[in-house]
């Protein structure tokens, strides 16, 4: 199945982008793997004429977003996000009428037609940078609650507005279960995603981005690691750090959605192209100049 997939991606001149949630063979299998903000930039930067892209919907549609004349195919189109889904447009109406000088900040885990209604997105490498940035007092911080508390903590000069959207899976992890681990692995360090609540990130040594969080174990003289977002890390912290021990709360961190991406589906997207992602051109525009806004200003 890999060989066919390598062949087709060949002919095609395709690419194939996987999030690092995403199950094992199909990291093993992508071109490129990373969080979010990367996919996000390779995406733009690529020459492919299709991108596959293993992840969920809103990273698909911020693909097609960012290169309308290409292919984006989607392994599975029923991969999707609940959080992004947790904000609508009535509330950012509610938000625009409520507050003068307000930026509309959007996680890029969010859908095109959210995004359409932003100022900026952001993903959980850059918003504490581009949060810094912007020039407006009031932000409304768009869907996740505990990103958004993490970035009022680090840019206290804000006025950070909430939204109650939140990861389900990183939501879910208590301090307890942390503190479990770490009854079990005393010299273990925490390292975190900001997606988790306000306490766990209390009892964490290091908060950072998927992506962050994999560099710093890389780079840290510590053996021993809690690992505080999705079990699907563990391929590139194991790549990456072979001589070091990885653990996880429990019950595990686990995205369905994310696994829903398979060698199987890869190859049938690749051969058929289909699961086709398909933006109207006024949202694609709309969507477009926040996100150009966000690589701009995490540059």
């Amino acid at each position: 199945m890999k060989d066919k997939i390598k062949l087709l991606k060949k002919q095609k001149n395709a690419v194939i982008l996987a999030h690092i949630y995403t199950p094992d063979p199909v990291q093993e299998i992508a071109d490129f793997v990373g969080d979010s903000f990367y996919l996000a930039k390779i995406a733009k930067e690529s020459s492919a004429d299709i991108i596959v892209f293993c992840g969920v919907l809103f990273m698909g549609e911020s693909a097609k977003i960012l290169n309308p004349d290409k292919k984006v195919l989607m392994p599975d189109l029923s991969s999707d996000c609940p959080m992004a889904h947790m904000v609508d447009e009535q509330k950012i109406a509610q938000m625009r009428d409520s507050y003068d000088n307000l930026a509309v900040v959007c996680y890029i885990n969010s859908t095109a037609e959210i995004k359409a209604l932003s100022d900026v997105c952001v993903t959980s490498s850059n918003a504490v940078k581009i949060v810094s940035s912007l020039p407006n007092k009031n932000i409304f911080f768009i869907p996740d609650k505990n990103l958004g508390q993490y970035i009022a903590e680090q840019v206290p000069d804000k006025n950070i507005i909430l939204n109650d959207g939140y990861c389900p899976y990183h939501n879910n992890i208590t301090p307890e279960q942390v503190l479990e681990q770490k009854n079990l692995h005393p010299n273990a360090l925490v390292l975190s995603h900001p997606e988790c609540t306000k306490p766990v990130l209390d009892v964490s040594d290091f908060i950072g981005s998927t992506q962050q969080i994999i560099n710093y174990a890389k780079n840290s003289s510590h053996t021993d690691f809690i690992i505080c977002t999705e079990s699907g890390v563990l391929y590139q912290l194991s790549n990456d750090s072979p001589d070091k021990n990885f653990y996880f709360v429990t019950p595990e961190p686990l995205c369905p959605d994310m696994k829903k991406n398979t060698l199987q589906k890869i190859l049938d997207v690749l051969q058929n192209e289909s699961n086709n992602i398909q933006i109207s051109e006024e949202r694609r525009n709309k969507a477009l100049a926040p996100l150009d806004k966000m690589l701009e200003l995490s540059t």
